[in-house]
């Protein structure tokens, strides 16, 4: 890069709600991008990111976009990024990185693998740890990944450089950059983000269907609200995730089964001793988590 210009030259995002339009924006606050074209599902969304600043101008045609850029971000609900990798796949040019925000790493890298075949090298997946219930273009802020984790999941055929690349703009967003597996991802996040989600959905979903409902909303309180707060996330996102994630969030489940049969059997047995051994065992590790 040239003294003085911008880190990166055009980018493109698949979907520029949340994540997309986050990255987009951290980009724009460092000063590390000279161009964000933005694709996405509906016209009016495209038209209401260019109208918040979160792109410079919508894509008509990936064929014409894609030769000259530096990075192209997928932001979508991974159930969609197999599509949109094929669609990309042909119009690739030979320095332009592709990268991802999905929130499970196996199923798309299989996506990709089929879709970019012998040029997988130009694919380097990652995880932005940075969601939140809202969507949409509007949710985006410049700031959401600033001291926020991102993931990245190299893959065996990821040269230096384009690996580099892909930490670089996320730096500049202001994340901290760590690095695991595709399998490790996949087996951390089931048991600490997706089956958080499948419970607060259940448990929310659980009084909903009540015939007295409101009598139960109505005197929930603080606790409720935390334990649940991630209920009100997107649907059709975690619906995509825990199907992606199954494998993985299935034996999770049946830990988590598992742990609430223990419980259950030291409540009926009036057996204070075990409840209080295992709150305290949570209590302390609750306490050590450093993001806690």
């Amino acid at each position: 890069m040239e003294a003085g210009l911008p880190d990166f030259g055009k980018i493109v995002i698949f979907g520029t709600g949340l994540i997309g339009g986050s990255f987009a924006l951290g980009l724009k606050e460092a000063g590390a991008v000279e161009e964000v074209v933005g694709f996405g599902r509906t016209p009016a969304t495209l038209r209401a990111a260019q109208e918040l600043g979160v792109i410079d101008r919508a894509g008509i045609n990936p064929a014409h976009e894609l030769e000259d850029a530096d990075i192209v971000l997928v932001a979508t609900p991974v159930a969609q990024m197999p599509e949109i990798f094929a669609r990309i796949a042909p119009y690739l040019g030979p320095r332009t990185i592709v990268t991802d925000g999905g929130s499970t790493k196996g199923d798309v890298v299989a996506a990709a693998r089929a879709a970019f075949g012998d040029r997988i090298a130009q694919f380097v997946p990652a995880h932005p740890i940075a969601g939140a219930e809202n969507s949409g273009p509007s949710a985006a802020r410049w700031d959401l990944y600033r001291g926020k984790k991102v993931v990245v999941t190299p893959l065996p055929e990821n040269a230096d450089d384009a690996l580099d690349r892909v930490k670089l703009a996320w730096s500049l967003c202001g994340a901290d950059i760590y690095e695991l597996s595709p399998e490790a991802h996949d087996r951390v996040f089931a048991a600490v983000s997706h089956l958080p989600h499948l419970l607060s959905f259940a448990l929310v979903h659980d009084l909903a269907v009540r015939e007295d409902a409101d009598l139960f909303f109505t005197f929930a309180a603080s606790g409720f609200r935390d334990f649940t707060r991630i209920a009100a996330s997107h649907p059709e996102m975690w619906r995509d995730i825990c199907l992606a994630n199954r494998e993985a969030l299935l034996e999770e489940l049946d830990s988590y089964r598992a742990q609430l049969d223990e419980l259950r059997t030291a409540l009926a047995r009036n057996d204070g001793e075990r409840l209080e051994e295992i709150f305290g065992l949570a209590r302390q590790a609750r306490r050590n988590w450093a993001g806690g």
